[in-house]
């Protein structure tokens, strides 16, 4: 691991001087459609530190959004890419191939739920990849339509914005959008009140009726919903909805561009409930930081789809492909899932000793997990008090993300080399920051 002491450190107010000079340069010359969390500029990072220019040691909440998940300079993933840098950066795939490419598929076919026959294609981007998913799915069904749910969150290209349900920041002003994409009302246990078998019913009801199940291609759907809130379906509702696909033909594909590759103390969240998808969404956590994403599914599937159809001048990058297969060896020779699992423990006990009727819940698995935060009595959305609290984490030093449909949702992405100590005093800032607000 690098050398950066893991402790807490804010020697500046936040954002200090270098800090401040480096966000006068980014106004001055990037795009202001592309925001930031925190206005502090990173210089290191390793373990459960971030380490900005003005020399504060930030405790990380975020992972850079659910991709660090083994650390953000892991030495396996550090040394890997060390050494394919040395041999060479980029042939594509598509010209001159190479074999650690065809070792993250091998590595995909083994880690993915299901013991079926199944291929692989390496896009950059989870976006990028739901988008490939779709045309495959399209392709071997010859169907057009798409089934998506409510507080969806897919991507940022022109058809993933169409599957992602929230407009405001993601859609606001982009249109018009791609055509064949519906809408289906998902799970949501605090708000819905359902079963997962009643929730279902639900959605196969509204699918079959303003769709029809003759034209539908894919449902597409996040075992554990990211930006939407860290929507946890009841439990039986994903279930029923891979058997009504199964039985009717239509590729069910699990979007777990956030939710896979440990994140949850599973390998893939889908495999709680047993779940196996047609095609298998991965992203984010992939690869510890270099940008790589992938579809693993049915080989019948991934075949439909003719030579030259899929690919893309960076899809499968060797030095991504190094650092993925440095990732899967870490996570399964230092136990993360497990670890994923002892830190859901810590923050599940952390705010079981915590008394507000402000908090709603508290879900996710392993170290997946948020707080929804509501206004007493009546149940709304707070995303005042998310932000406030939030905001009085990083005035501490704490990275923290909100999320959720109405952005009341603080959530909690760790990495899983984060050690008990600075998780612990991270969650002690952020329930500081529900005692402030009141």
């Amino acid at each position: 691991m690098s050398d950066l002491e893991q402790t807490r450190l804010v020697r500046t107010e936040l954002p200090g001087p270098r800090s401040a000079a480096l966000m006068l340069r980014k106004q001055a010359f990037v795009s202001p459609g592309v925001g930031t969390t925190m206005p502090v500029f990173a210089t290191r990072a390793a373990g459960g530190i971030v380490e900005d220019v003005d020399g504060n040691r930030l405790i990380d909440l975020g992972s850079g959004i659910a991709v660090t998940t083994v650390g953000s300079s892991a030495p396996r993933v550090v040394a890997a890419v060390q050494a394919q840098v040395a041999e060479f950066t980029h042939t594509c795939f598509m010209i001159t191939p190479y074999e650690s490419y065809v070792a993250v598929a091998e590595a995909l076919a083994r880690l993915t739920p299901g013991d079926h026959e199944k291929r692989s294609a390496l896009f950059n981007s989870g976006s990028e990849a739901v988008e490939n998913a779709v045309k495959m799915a399209r392709s071997y069904t010859g169907r057009s339509a798409v089934v998506v749910f409510d507080h969806a969150y897919h991507g940022r290209t022109n058809l993933t914005m169409a599957m992602t349900a929230k407009v405001a920041p993601y859609k606001h002003g982009f249109g018009p959008f791609a055509a064949e994409v519906y809408r289906a009302p998902m799970s949501y246990p605090l708000r819905d009140g359902l079963s997962g078998a009643e929730a279902a019913r639900r959605a196969i009801g509204q699918i079959e009726t303003q769709v029809g199940a003759g034209n539908l291609a894919a449902l597409v759907i996040e075992p554990i919903q990211g930006e939407g809130g860290f929507v946890v379906p009841a439990e039986g509702f994903l279930p029923a909805l891979a058997d009504w696909c199964r039985t009717n033909g239509v590729v069910f594909v699990a979007d777990e561009v956030q939710s896979g590759f440990g994140r949850t103390g599973t390998m893939f969240a889908s495999e709680t409930e047993d779940v196996v998808p047609d095609l298998v969404v991965s992203a984010k956590g992939i690869a510890g930081g270099l940008p790589l994403s992938a579809v693993t599914g049915r080989a019948e599937i991934m075949e439909a789809v003719h030579p030259g159809g899929l690919g893309g001048t960076y899809g499968g990058n060797p030095l991504a492909c190094a650092a993925a297969l440095a990732v899967i060896e870490t996570i399964e020779s230092d136990g993360l899932l497990e670890r994923a699992r002892q830190i859901e423990t810590l923050v599940r006990e952390r705010f079981a000793r915590v008394d507000d009727p402000r908090i709603a819940e508290v879900r996710g698995r392993g170290a997946m997990l948020a707080v929804e935060l509501v206004q007493p009595g009546t149940g709304e959305p707070d995303a005042a008090l998310a932000k406030s609290i939030a905001a009085h984490a990083h005035s501490q030093g704490v990275i923290t993300l909100t999320c959720g449909t109405w952005g009341n949702v603080i959530r909690f992405l760790p990495p899983l080399s984060i050690s008990d100590e600075l998780l612990t005093e991270a969650l002690d800032i952020v329930v500081a920051g529900l005692e402030v607000t009141r």
